[in-house]
């Protein structure tokens, strides 16, 4: 059993970069089980293939224009999965979905995917997180952890982790 944890998004654009934070505060605050990668892929597209290939559990973390309110939390799954990456709900999905049509084509696709993320604040030039979307960083890792955990991969949270994520 394999399972990626993958945080993506562009932090020079506020609130696009929440994915790249979680992922900060998950290798900051835990340890993962062996089974579980958790990977920084910031915009990166093709060159994931081998990492997402043949995976038990994609789960992704990234900014969602759903055009629901700032802040909130969205989860995707199942057919909603595929319906994301045909809408470009996320700035860099095509880099991604090109990704996971090659696995699908090579019959190597995640066996079970699921997107976690947020309704963006702003999408401004800054590297640092709006002051609402920081605080739904620890949300998110909160919920990363529980879906891993539901799965059987549990993280170990680290002693003296923080428990608050601040903006940039």
């Amino acid at each position: 059993m394999r399972a990626v944890v993958l945080g993506v998004g562009n932090t020079i654009l506020a609130d696009e970069g929440v994915g790249v934070r979680v992922i900060e505060a998950l290798e900051r605050d835990y340890v993962m089980p062996p089974e579980v990668a958790v990977i920084d892929a910031g915009t990166s597209g093709m060159e994931m293939l081998e990492d997402l290939s043949h995976l038990d559990f994609l789960l992704v973390v990234d900014a969602i224009a759903a055009g629901r309110a700032p802040g909130e939390r969205v989860r995707l799954e199942g057919e909603e999965v595929p319906v994301f990456f045909r809408r470009n709900l996320s700035p860099h999905g095509i880099g991604l979905s090109d990704v996971l049509a090659s696995l699908e084509f090579l019959g190597a696709a995640p066996k079970e995917m699921l997107i976690l993320g947020v309704q963006p604040a702003s999408l401004e030039l800054s590297t640092e997180l709006t002051p609402m979307i920081a605080a739904r960083v620890p949300e998110l890792v909160a919920q990363v952890v529980g879906e891993l955990t539901q799965r059987g991969w549990v993280p170990t949270r680290k002693v003296g982790a923080g428990e608050t994520a601040h903006a940039r």
